[in-house]
């Protein structure tokens, strides 16, 4: 029991940072104190009273702004699917194929290993061996590899449009971001496969592998938003498996069936799984985010290059800016007193970013970081 608590204590440390600064709950660890010291901490009953009132006032303002955003989250849904078809379905697609492509090749590592059997693997040799190919698998796991590449992407990419607003710098994880994460959770199926095979005892994979998958998130994600659709890849997975293999048991899986050689806590698989799965999440979550920005930076200089010849923006003649309407494109105002005030609405500079070439050009009027950028590289 003492060996399973180290297990949690990764994704407390994770939780605690998401419970606090959204206020769903508050960690707080217990200080051994003298009684006496006690008036010293907390010198009157008010101040615990006061953080009571703030915390419940924090926690009324959050679900006021959860109610108040669920039209506006559908909304950003709607427009971030629908806005280009083209876009929606190319990194459909891509996830999907991703998945199809590297999840059969991760999952031959505990075949490899003998975490698991297929009643009738599919091998194929290729880099490996007649006695050890490179690949066992069978016809069903490409087709959910890859719907769990399609599933994990999109949750990412949606959960950020949704709190976009919450977080304006939307995650851009470079290219040796997401190779490092795709290369650490083939690592750790690698791992995991080899510590099983060498007979390490399940608890101990179980610590390994936790504090392996919460590194890994610590060093790839850090989003709330990653925390999540992680947390989510970590108990959803696991469930499907517990389905299919009850239809293994059951002989329903058309002779294609397959079980754990170690059926672990759970009857069904060993817990160390669970943390496998969570880095999952990290791992495909930054491919998708790579996926998608790398789409959007190609279908806008794309559309760019075709309104290049059709006549520009009526309302400011493809400037892409128009004159402050706080301050009448003077870059200050007369305020209270005859007082010359700066205008923080346009800093001084007398004009704004053009409101009416988002929808010509097909932009995002709710990118602010492109908004910034762009009101950066505009001359005076």
């Amino acid at each position: 029991m003492k060996r399973m608590k180290i297990t949690v204590v990764p994704f407390l440390i994770i939780a605690s940072k998401y419970g606090n600064a959204f206020g769903f709950f508050e960690l707080r660890i217990p200080i051994r104190c003298h009684r006496q010291a006690l008036p010293v901490l907390y010198p009157t009953s008010r101040a615990g009273d006061l953080h009571d009132e703030s915390r419940h006032s924090k926690k009324s303002s959050l679900m006021l702004n959860m109610k108040n955003s669920d039209h506006s989250s559908l909304s950003k849904i709607t427009r971030t699917v629908s806005t280009s078809s083209t876009r929606t379905a190319l990194f459909s697609l891509f996830m999907s194929l991703a998945g199809v492509i590297l999840g059969p090749f991760l999952d031959a590592y505990h075949s490899a290993f003998g975490v698991l059997e297929y009643d009738k693997p599919i091998t194929s040799i290729l880099w490996g061996s007649v006695d050890h190919p490179a690949l066992t698998t069978t016809w069903w796991v490409p087709a959910l590899f890859g719907l769990a590449g399609f599933l994990i992407g999109w949750l990412y990419i949606l959960g950020d449009v949704i709190l976009s607003s919450s977080s304006p710098n939307n995650p851009r994880p470079s290219p040796p971001q997401i190779l490092l994460g795709i290369s650490l959770f083939t690592l750790q199926y690698w791992l995991s496969g080899a510590m099983y095979h060498s007979g390490v005892d399940r608890v101990v994979i179980l610590n390994t592998m936790s504090i392996v998958a919460a590194s890994g998130f610590i060093l790839l994600d850090q989003t709330f938003v990653g925390f999540l659709v992680s947390a989510v890849t970590a108990f959803g997975g696991p469930m499907i498996e517990v389905g299919l293999l009850s239809l293994s048991r059951a002989d329903l899986m058309l002779e294609s069936g397959y079980q754990y050689t170690d059926i672990g806590e759970t009857g069904f698989f060993p817990l160390w799984i669970l943390p496998v799965y969570f880095l999952g999440g990290p791992a495909v979550g930054n491919l998708a985010r790579g996926i998608w920005n790398g789409l959007n930076n190609v279908l806008q200089e794309n559309d760019l290059a075709e309104v290049t010849s059709l006549p520009g923006c009526k309302v400011c003649n493809n400037t892409r800016r128009i004159p402050c309407p706080n301050c009448d494109g003077v870059g200050t105002y007369l305020a209270m007193g005859g007082r010359s005030a700066l205008c923080t609405s346009c800093c001084k500079r007398g004009y704004v970013v053009c409101r009416s070439c988002f929808e010509f050009y097909g932009e995002d009027p709710y990118d602010i970081e492109g908004i910034r950028k762009r009101m950066s590289n505009m001359p005076d």
